[in-house]
């Protein structure tokens, strides 16, 4: 599984950003995907997930500005980021897992200034 991950930048405090990451066919309906995000000094964390079904999770500190969602036809998984803020300044990762299989994207780096 190949995940391409697009959609970093810099943008200020209260703007908004798209991630896109495609990945290799059917990866999207049989994966779990998910966005993990690491700031500076702190572990990988869970921003947001989205399973084959369609249950979707999203941490505390995203829920109401983010939005996780699938295009099975284009294999691609989207983070929608509106109300950016400083704190959620980090490198970004798209994750697809499934057993044991656990595939990572490259990571695409968030700024949000003040």
């Amino acid at each position: 599984v190949q995940l391409q991950a697009s959609g970093g930048g810099l943008v200020q405090a209260g703007g908004s950003l798209r991630f896109s990451c495609t990945t290799s066919k059917n990866t999207v309906s049989m994966y779990v995907m998910s966005w993990y995000c690491q700031a500076p000094g702190k572990q990988r964390e869970l921003v947001a997930q989205i399973t084959p079904g369609g249950s979707i999770y999203y941490t505390d500190s995203v829920k109401g500005r983010f939005t996780i969602s699938t295009d099975n036809a284009k294999n691609t998984v989207y983070l929608q980021m509106n109300g950016l803020k400083p704190e959620d300044t980090a490198v970004y990762y798209c994750n697809a897992a499934r057993g044991v299989q656990n595939f990572w994207g490259q990571g695409t780096l968030v700024t949000v200034s003040s």
